[in-house]
């Protein structure tokens, strides 16, 4: 999973773009209780001002944006085996499309694996 800090104004169209590649967005703000510890709004303040802290200056312009995960779908997955390089290219291919609305860091983890509850048909 990925930590990436969006510009609202894109979020939407960004949303869209990674669904038809079966890549999940999800904010912070409004993740899954067991995976933010039950305090999603807290979570996202303090995720957002870790990355910007961390960038010393350089990522200002993103106080006020969003904090998500970006999550890899089912066909992206090869039972337990590690994510595949495809997988992670398409992430940063995509997200290189909005290099003026997004802020990140090369690279995965920190998170457990979020799982879409899906209906039966």
């Amino acid at each position: 999973m990925a930590t990436v800090l969006v510009d609202p104004a894109v979020l939407p169209e960004l949303e869209l773009e990674l669904v038809g590649r079966d890549l999940w967005l999800w904010p912070v703000a409004t993740a899954p209780d067991d995976v933010t510890g039950g305090d999603g709004p807290r979570l996202a303040f303090q995720l957002r001002r870790r990355m910007l802290m961390a960038k010393r200056g350089a990522w200002d312009l993103a106080a006020e944006w969003t904090p998500v995960w970006i999550a890899f779908g089912d066909t992206w997955r090869r039972g337990d085996e590690p994510l595949p390089w495809s997988a992670h290219a398409a992430l940063w291919d995509l997200l290189a499309h909005y290099p003026d609305h997004t802020r990140y860091r090369l690279g995965l983890g920190g998170v457990p694996r979020l799982t879409v509850h899906r209906e039966a048909v």
